[in-house]
Parts: C-alpha cells; structure tokens; sequence
C-alpha cells in the first residue's frame, strides 16, 4: 500500500529508472519540468503540449516521460504544489490569530482572495478548468491533493467544538461539506464575468458556513462583545 503522504516529486522519483542511481538527481529534474510547467500554464493554461514542455524546461521529452506518465500526470502535480502551497501560506499567516473560530473563518474567506477584482485569474481557472477532469481520472490522489487544505478547517473546527465556541453536529463531516460548497463557490467565480465584490461574496459564505457550525449570528457576536 503506497504511503498517503508521499508527493509528486516522491512519484516522479520512483517512477525514473534513475532512481538507482540518484533519487536526489531524479528529483531535481522534476522540480526543473514543474517550474517550466507553472511557466506555461501563466501563459496560456493547461493548453501547452508535452514538446513545448521540453522546449521550455531543457529536458528531453523521454525524460519528462520517466517522471511523467501523461500530460495528464504533470497537471495532477501542478493542482498538488498550487493547494499545498496555498495552504502553507494559509497556515503561517493564521498563527497570529487570537482563536480557532478566527483562524477558521480566515481559510474560508481567504481562500476567495485570488478572485479579487483585477487580480490575476491564471491560476484559478487553471485550478477550476482542471478539477473534476482531473477527479475523474486520479478520485483517490485528488482526495488526497486536497487534505492539506481540508486539514486546517477540521482541525480548527474540531478545536472550536472542544472549547464550546461552535456547535457542528459533527466536526469532520461539518467541514468536509463546507469545503465543498467554498470549492464550488470559487470554481464559479474564477469564470464568472460579472458579479458583486469577492468581498460581500466570502462575509456571506462566512456568515452561511458560520451557522452551519452552529455558531452565533454575526449581529449576536457583537452584542455580546
């Protein structure tokens, strides 16, 4: 059984003969063809082909394909390195906030960030374009791409349930479902061409998520303060 927490460059590296002779160098490689990679999709999304790919990165196309599979294998990791890296960022920035029921509702509203009015949508239609194409090929690896994300919201919201901050039924389920309506929320808005600020857009799916954890009103939190 294949260890849940190994990444795409651990799958790259075992999937190279090279290995044998240097799992360090194996993976540098693939580290070079992913950096190629982010290049292209800022230009022109998921619609580079693996001979571009070559040209950008320097590495052979028979390389690529030791580490790679498919076209379809190296987009799977682009989705990786983009959610863990956003949910790296995510976590430092909330460690300054006073409580789980903050630092939740900071990965909820945040995550809309990249929708903000004149803000590069590159990535996120890469992201929304991707998704369910890419769930339908690699369910049990997508799952898994979305855990380190997923993880901070059960956390915290099992965090604020224990100190009596919020009421879910149930915290793990509770924050699985939220993070399926804040994905289909950002999956619409990365295309959407007219609509109302992304601000308005997360205080709401705060407020909405909020009660759902059974949390007071925004209206009661501030009488009681």
């Amino acid at each position: 059984m294949s260890n849940p927490n190994t990444t795409w460059a651990d799958h790259a590296a075992d999937r190279s003969p090279s290995v044998r002779r240097s799992r360090a160098r194996s993976i540098q490689q693939a580290q070079v063809i992913m950096r190629a990679a982010h290049r292209l999709v800022r230009e022109k999304g998921s619609a580079f082909t693996t001979q571009e790919l070559a040209r950008e990165s320097g590495v052979a196309l028979q390389t690529i394909y030791r580490h790679f599979p498919s076209k379809d294998h190296i987009l799977l990791a682009l989705v990786e390195e983009i959610i863990a890296e956003q949910a790296t960022r995510m976590r430092a920035a909330a460690q300054e906030l006073p409580d789980p029921v903050a630092r939740l509702r900071y990965y909820i509203a945040r995550t809309l960030d990249a929708l903000r009015d004149g803000g590069d949508r590159t990535g996120p239609r890469f992201i929304t374009a991707e998704h369910w194409r890419l769930h339908q090929l690699f369910p049990d690896e997508m799952a898994r791409i979305a855990k380190p994300y997923d993880d901070l919201v059960v956390q915290e919201l099992a965090e604020a349930f224990a100190q009596g901050l919020l009421r879910p039924r149930d915290p793990a389920h509770d924050a699985w479902f939220a993070m399926k309506l804040v994905t289909s929320v950002y999956h619409h808005y990365a295309f959407a061409t007219a609509h109302e600020p992304v601000e308005d857009v997360a205080e709401r799916l705060w407020a909405f998520c909020l009660a759902a954890f059974g949390g007071p009103a925004e209206s009661e939190e501030a009488e009681q303060g």
